[in-house]
């Protein structure tokens, strides 16, 4: 099982990578490209899908932290000898980690 210390490393990973895929203006033209894929055929699952994906911070987080936590384990050869149940249990705990950041983020005031 994955210490407190990686759990909150990972978890912040999750953040920001998932701020990435969803709001950074860096991939704004890589999302306005499947906005636009996906509006000439509304009736598509598949573009649905894909645009649900990159436009939810609780979507993208998941798999944005089971990826991560995913490399983590590989990464450090923690993968074998631990029950699968255990690394899902680790997914559930990484993503939340990282939806808490969304959503603290989320309510932080501008200042301005």
């Amino acid at each position: 099982m994955i210490s407190l210390a990686v759990l909150v490393l990972l978890a912040a990973a999750g953040y920001r990578g998932t701020q990435l895929l969803v709001h950074d203006s860096l991939l704004d033209p890589l999302r306005d490209r499947l906005i636009g894929w996906h509006e000439k055929r509304l009736d598509s699952a598949l573009r649905t899908a894909v645009v649900t994906l990159i436009s939810c911070v609780y979507c993208t987080g998941w798999w944005v932290s089971g990826g991560f936590l995913l490399a983590w384990l590989l990464a450090t050869d923690s993968w074998h000898g631990v029950p699968l149940v255990v690394h899902g249990i680790e997914w559930f705990a990484v993503a939340g980690g990282a939806v808490l950041l969304n959503r603290w983020d989320d309510s932080r005031t501008d200042g301005n």
